[in-house]
């Protein structure tokens, strides 16, 4: 688990409440993996941590081994990618060491093949394939041997006498892990190693800020804007949902459907209303966005009149990340379109806003300070559900704290670009819930 919550009681009766003060890390200046902690009253002491922890692969093996496409997309795509930098759909960037790469054929031979002659690839991304004039022939079978430094995070954690010591979290290419405290203990900072540090930065630094998202009272959304689905969850009349979305929606990259965002809100309110009756239904294209729907013809099964409008639910739930990527025209008419038939038929509507995806493609340099979600995607909807008196649950908003709770927010996505696991979900259907009251 990534969320390090403890309550203030809970502090309190083990003395820890002073842990509550935020603390300062300060790099040492000639000493790479040294560094300061500052608890609030200006006391000082000294840690350190340990460096990357880089894992060797050696004679990998590859069968078929594909030829080099300079233009594949996203960096990963150009050939095969190492297997030691996988993630859940691609690889991840600026885990490989580049000198340590090496491709040799499964044959007696045992050639080395030349990079720039034999092969190409993209060495940041861990891709790569063979060059039709080179060595490689079509369909060999290659060994590669190289080295990657998985991702890591580190706690600082303050013990009952107020000495701070560092634990080592798990490492993992895509979502690495904090360690958990001890019983005497509790985490004030976190450390992040992404790519292949040569010494600490403060920007790998995460001091704890927050303990828990400062919730805001919106449960009264329900009663002014979902007025019907709030009377059929409190009368035990059949209420309909209807998940509107793209691969976060679909959540095929979840080992278990039940972990998506619109089956843990369908439980989370079944458990607030106890007597209600709730039929959930996904209708999700995975790497597509609204204009995808709406351009599909008849018969499609992406058909937007004959999959959404025609289930006939009572409540739509729509999440596209992917929007973010289309002009803000196609914003203005697809959404007002939406707005226009569910109000025809008498369908409420949820707008969920989208979490934070890797960060380059949100034009972001870093994962600290990062509150205010700079997509103009974001700004339309809030200014759109605003104007349209319809619900939105802003999920956006609570992704742009992680880092206030000492989360790299990336260190959430399964593919290192835009997937969310459970915990990221959760925090879709804590955005939710938060539209509607406890009965």
């Amino acid at each position: 688990m990534l969320k390090q919550t403890i309550s203030a009681a809970a502090l309190g009766a083990c003395g820890l409440l002073a842990a509550l003060e935020p603390v300062t890390l300060k790099t040492v200046e000639g000493s790479p993996w040294s560094f300061d902690v500052i608890a609030a009253d200006g006391k000082v002491q000294r840690l350190e941590c340990a460096p990357p922890e880089y894992r060797e692969v050696v004679h990998e093996r590859y069968e078929n081994f594909p030829a080099y496409n300079p233009s594949g997309w996203g960096g990963w795509q150009k050939g095969v990618c190492l297997n030691g930098l996988r993630a859940q759909e691609c690889s991840v960037r600026g885990a490989l060491d580049p000198a340590s790469l090496r491709i040799e054929s499964a044959d007696e031979d045992g050639r080395v093949f030349t990079a720039g002659k034999d092969f190409n690839g993209d060495f940041e991304w861990g891709s790569f394939g063979r060059l039709p004039e080179g060595g490689i022939p079509e369909g060999a079978t290659v060994l590669i041997s190289y080295r990657y430094a998985p991702g890591r995070i580190d706690s600082v954690m303050r013990a009952l006498d107020g000495k701070y010591r560092v634990r080592t979290g798990e490492p993992h290419v895509a979502t690495p892990q904090p360690p958990l405290p001890a019983a005497d203990e509790v985490c004030v900072a976190n450390i992040y190693f992404s790519g292949r540090p040569e010494k600490l930065d403060e920007s790998m630094f995460f001091p704890v800020l927050e303990q828990a998202y400062p919730e805001k009272d919106l449960s009264g959304t329900a009663e002014k804007l979902l007025p019907e689905t709030l009377r059929k969850l409190r009368s035990g009349e059949e209420l309909h949902v209807l998940a509107f979305g793209d691969s976060v929606t679909d959540g095929g990259f979840l080992h278990d459907a039940q972990l998506r965002w619109q089956n843990r809100f369908v439980a989370g309110l079944q458990n607030r209303f106890p007597q209600s009756r709730i039929r959930l239904q996904t209708v999700a294209w995975g790497g597509r966005n609204t204009n995808s729907f709406l351009g599909e013809p008849p018969g499609s099964p992406h058909n937007y009149a004959e999959k959404v409008l025609a289930a006939e639910p009572d409540l739509i739930i729509s999440e596209f990340v992917n929007d973010a990527g289309l002009p803000a025209e196609a914003w203005e008419a697809n959404y007002n379109r939406f707005r226009k038939d569910f109000q025809e038929r008498k369908i409420e509507w949820i707008i969920l806003t989208p979490h934070y995806i890797r960060p380059d493609w949100m034009g972001l340099d870093r994962q600290r300070e990062i509150d205010e979600d700079p997509r103009d995607y974001v700004k339309f909807l809030r200014q759109f559900a605003a104007e349209n008196s319809i619900a939105l649950a802003d999920a956006s908003l609570r992704y742009g704290r992680l880092w206030r709770m000492g989360i790299p927010y990336n260190t959430l996505m399964v593919n290192c670009i835009n997937h969310p696991n459970k915990f990221g979900m959760g925090l879709f259907v804590d955005s939710l819930l938060a539209l509607f009251p406890e009965k």
